[in-house]
């Protein structure tokens, strides 16, 4: 089972971490869907040390077919992170805005590609604020990292692989909002439903302010939904955001194996010949 201690952080103790001879490297992936970017935020105020990461531009490919969050190049992400002084082997934190989502796509990406040591930081920027903790406008110039992308160390769900899980070789959770879910609305994607079969646990039911309850609440919230022992189990959102935040909790509640739909809802409606169901049930 995965412990809590690999996986996320108190701002404490992170602040001891970085008093030690060994800091962490602190990456500041703050990020929204729509208004002002991240970097803006990052300018105003950020952690001591920490380097501002592009979500979209250094941890995703360009939005298109394969989804509006895809998989990045493993060449330019590994620039991308020694840019940001990434080293093999060496500890990293990542952190948001508070809501988790953006850190835990972060946190997925590294350990997609292969680097293990990173956690995020539990609550994000609005809780090290509240602990009191000091914040700077300094750019640190970090020494480059040499970390090594080796994709594929977290298993990953293209569109078939999500269709089989769905239809019964195991289950597949959409995190989205229920309206969405059910085909009600949908604000940003050209369709609205779900994946024929998927299972709706919208992502407020088991994290709420980016902050995860204990695991055994994880692991009782996700049996309630059908996440069983020996059953493969799969997340999708919108782009592979939000349910970059939901395998992350699977892992809290001790399914590493959970396999994250990186295109999502974005890639599936991307061919029109997919099947999309609506209404509150999974649907055939």
């Amino acid at each position: 089972m995965s412990g809590t201690e690999d996986l996320l952080v108190e701002p404490d103790r992170l602040a001891a971490e970085l008093d030690s001879a060994t800091p962490p490297t602190l990456l500041d992936v703050r990020w929204r869907l729509t208004g002002p970017p991240g970097r803006d935020d990052y300018a105003v105020g950020h952690l001591p040390g920490a380097v501002f990461v592009d979500l979209d531009t250094a941890l995703c490919g360009p939005p298109g077919h394969a989804g509006r969050h895809p998989l990045p190049d493993p060449g330019a992400l590994q620039a991308a992170l020694r840019a940001a002084g990434v080293r093999s082997g060496h500890p990293v934190v990542v952190y948001d805005g508070g809501d988790g989502m953006a850190a835990a796509r972060a946190w997925w990406t590294l350990r997609w590609a292969g680097h293990r040591p990173v956690r995020l930081l539990h609550g994000g920027y609005p809780a090290w604020l509240a602990a009191g903790l000091p914040t700077t406008t300094e750019v640190p110039r970090p020494a480059p990292g040499d970390v090594e992308v080796n994709p594929g160390a977290l298993p990953v769900l293209d569109a078939a692989a999500a269709a089989r899980l769905a239809a019964g070789e195991g289950l597949l959770l959409d995190v989205r909002a229920a309206a969405r879910y059910r085909g009600e609305t949908e604000p940003i994607d050209p369709v609205a439903g779900h994946v024929p079969g998927a299972v709706n646990l919208p992502a407020p039911e088991y994290v709420a302010d980016g902050r995860f309850p204990a695991a055994e609440v994880l692991r009782e919230r996700f049996a309630e939904a059908g996440v069983t022992e020996g059953t493969p189990v799969g997340a999708y959102c919108g782009s592979g955001v939000t349910a970059a935040q939901a395998v992350l909790a699977l892992h809290l509640a001790g399914r590493p194996d959970a396999a994250l739909y990186v295109g999502s809802w974005s890639n599936w409606v991307a061919d029109p010949d997919r099947p999309v169901a609506t209404g509150p049930t999974p649907g055939a």
